[in-house]
């Protein structure tokens, strides 16, 4: 069985920075990797994915973080979001998402099949 967890969440103030993991157990491979955001009254949106190959992390980013979020991996089943800058905007609760099928679209919720149950982040002065 495979499970996500999130960690890594926390209250910043607006500039400061956070450094989100999630730990991917289970035997899996792993094809696409994202990380999501939900705001209270906001549809879930993808913040930041990447395409998994065994020597290749291809990344990209939504539009609204780009240049100051960063996806990232350590060995085969550690995802890291590093999130500097922080707007109060960045405040939501953010998960981690996976799956096995190499297709689909990395933004859109439907297309991943496995989530951790999520990390607060709140940006705030």
């Amino acid at each position: 069985q495979v499970h996500l967890s999130e960690s890594g969440g926390g209250s910043v103030q607006p500039g400061g920075s956070l450094r989100l993991s999630c730990m991917i157990s289970g035997d899996i491979t792993i094809a696409h990797v994202a990380w999501f955001r939900e705001a209270p009254g906001r549809e879930r949106e993808g913040v930041a994915a990447a395409r998994v190959y065994p020597d290749y992390f291809h990344t990209s980013y939504a539009d609204s973080v780009r240049g100051r979020f960063t996806i990232s991996r350590a060995a085969e089943n550690k995802i890291y979001l590093q999130m500097d800058d922080l707007e109060p905007e960045d405040t939501a609760m953010y998960y981690c998402a996976a799956t096995r099928r190499d297709s689909g679209n990395l933004y859109r919720v439907e297309d991943y099949e496995l989530w951790g149950p999520g990390t607060q982040v709140t940006v705030s002065s």
